[in-house]
C-alpha cells in the first residue's frame, strides 16, 4: 500500500487542486488528510474538493478543525473579539462560509489513524503529536521531551504535521515524520509540502502557479488576506525562522497555525 499523506491545507485550495492533481499520477492507494483543512481564505470550496474523495481518504482531526465546529457551533454567541486568538478570528470567519453538512463533515473527523503500510510497519497518523491536536515536534525537539511525548505508543512510525515543515527523525526505534504543509508552508521555496508513504518515505514539493493563486485568494475577502498571501503563497518563512518561534513556547504552537 502507499499512502499519501496531505496536512495542513488551511483553505488554500489551488495549492490542494495540485497536490490532488500530483496524487493521481503517483499511484497511491490512500490519502490521509491530516487535518487544519479549511482555517482559511477557502473554506467552503476547499472542504467540497475534500468531500469529492470519497472513501479513498481518512481525514484526522487538527486543532484548527475543532476550533471551526466550535466557531460555527456558537454563532449569535462569539467570544469577545478582544480575547480571541488570531486563530479563533480565522476560525470565525471561515466558519461563517460553512454549511450545516460541510461543518458536520469537519466534525466527523477522526482523532487518530493507525494503518499498516508495506516496508514502514504500523503508522500512526496525528496531527500535532500522539498526545494532543496542538503539541509541537520539530526538527529541533529536546530528545527528552520528544522521548515523553512518544511514551506509550507502539507503532513503528508517527507521521504529524502541526508546524508546517517536513522532516523525519528516529527516536529510541520510533521514526517520526512531519508531512509539511500543503497551503501553509514554512519551507522558504513556495510550493505544497506533502508526502507519501510505502514503501519507504517520500518527501514531495508540488510547485503550482503562485501569482495565479494569489489573484484567486485576494478576490475572497480573507481578512489579512495580503499577508497570507505573501506569507504562505509568494515567499514563505524559511524553516530556521518557524522553529525558533515553536521551540520558544514550550511545546505549543503559535496561535495562528
Amino acid at each position: 500500500m502507499r499512502v499519501a499523506a496531505i496536512y495542513d491545507i488551511h483553505g488554500n485550495l489551488p495549492a490542494l487542486e495540485a497536490v490532488l492533481t500530483e496524487i493521481e499520477q503517483a499511484g497511491v492507494d490512500l490519502i490521509v488528510v491530516g487535518g487544519d483543512v479549511a482555517a482559511g481564505p477557502m473554506p467552503g470550496a476547499t472542504i467540497d474538493r475534500l468531500l469529492a474523495l470519497g472513501p479513498r481518504a481518512r481525514f484526522v482531526r487538527g486543532n484548527a478543525d475543532r476550533e471551526m465546529v466550535a466557531a460555527w457551533d456558537r454563532r449569535g454567541g462569539r467570544r469577545d473579539s478582544g480575547t480571541a486568538s488570531p486563530l479563533e478570528h480565522t476560525a470565525a470567519w471561515a466558519a461563517e462560509r460553512l454549511t450545516r453538512a460541510q461543518r458536520d463533515f469537519l466534525a466527523s473527523f477522526e482523532e487518530q489513524v493507525v494503518i499498516k503500510i508495506e516496508g514502514l510497519g504500523t503508522v500512526r497518523f496525528c496531527h500535532g503529536s500522539p498526545r494532543g491536536d496542538e503539541e509541537i515536534i520539530t526538527v529541533a525537539t529536546p530528545g527528552t521531551r520528544l522521548r515523553a511525548i512518544l511514551t506509550g505508543v507502539g507503532e513503528d512510525v508517527v507521521v504529524c504535521g502541526h508546524t508546517h515543515m517536513q522532516f523525519e527523525r528516529w527516536q529510541h526505534g520510533t521514526h517520526v515524520v512531519n508531512a509539511g504543509s500543503v497551503g501553509m508552508p514554512y519551507e522558504g521555496v513556495p510550493g505544497a509540502y506533502w508526502v507519501i508513504l510505502g514503501p519507504r518515505v517520500e518527501f514531495r514539493r508540488t510547485p503550482y502557479d503562485a501569482e495565479r493563486a494569489a489573484a484567486q485568494i485576494r478576490a475572497t475577502g480573507f481578512p489579512g488576506v495580503e499577508e497570507f498571501v505573501r506569507g504562505n503563497i509568494l515567499a514563505p518563512p524559511f524553516p530556521i525562522e518557524a522553529v525558533t518561534v515553536f521551540e520558544g513556547r514550550s511545546g505549543t504552537a503559535p496561535a495562528g497555525v
